[in-house]
């Protein structure tokens, strides 16, 4: 299971993958300390806003988080393909 506490771990375990966006546009990435850096974006994107990402997932009881945007942090199409695809987002069929 994936908490909070092992998020990055599991995060960083996964560079050099392939990830796709929601937009069907495939990227990989690296870590380097607490930065994420994708092949498609200049700027990073912190361990800290992953964690920010992951807890909105947490706390969406209700399953309103369906896309990117509604994640509402930066560098949200990286941080929702990479949930998508590694399973922490929640299923559609836990309601």
């Amino acid at each position: 299971m994936i908490t909070k506490d092992n998020l990055w771990d599991v995060i960083t375990s996964h560079q050099g993958e392939t990830f796709y966006t929601a937009k069907g546009l495939p990227f990989t990435y690296t870590i380097k300390g607490g930065e994420f850096f994708s092949d498609r974006k200049k700027k990073s994107i912190t361990r800290a806003t992953f964690e920010k990402a992951f807890l909105k997932l947490q706390e969406d009881t209700e399953h309103r988080i369906t896309g990117p945007k509604a994640l509402n942090v930066f560098g949200a199409p990286y941080i929702f393909a990479i949930f998508s695809q590694l399973g922490i987002l929640p299923s559609q069929d836990d309601t």
